[in-house]
């Protein structure tokens, strides 16, 4: 037979006091935090996949500048030809 249930939640009060004081005695300065470079790798490469992901992948205003410079028959010389073959055949390793 039980004769008494007060004294159940009187103790679970008691205790739920000891907790309060407990967590409020954490000193702050003891914390730290460390990051693998792994960790640091993904970080970064995700970073760089969002960046890259919302720049646009046609620069119009290069584009309009180029055809601009198209369309002046004084540009097209050989120099400029010869200048921009040597950039593509650099570019894929040539």
């Amino acid at each position: 037979m039980i004769n008494s249930v007060n004294n159940v939640s009187q103790l679970n009060n008691v205790q739920n006091i000891r907790k309060t004081e407990n967590s409020a005695k954490v000193n702050s300065e003891t914390d730290s935090i460390s990051v693998s470079k792994e960790a640091v790798q993904m970080a970064e490469a995700y970073y760089l996949d969002k960046v890259a992901s919302e720049t646009p992948d046609v620069r119009a205003d290069r584009i309009a500048e180029v055809k601009a410079k198209l369309k002046d028959p004084n540009y097209l010389s050989d120099a400029v030809i010869q200048s921009a073959a040597e950039k593509f055949m650099t570019s894929i390793g040539l």
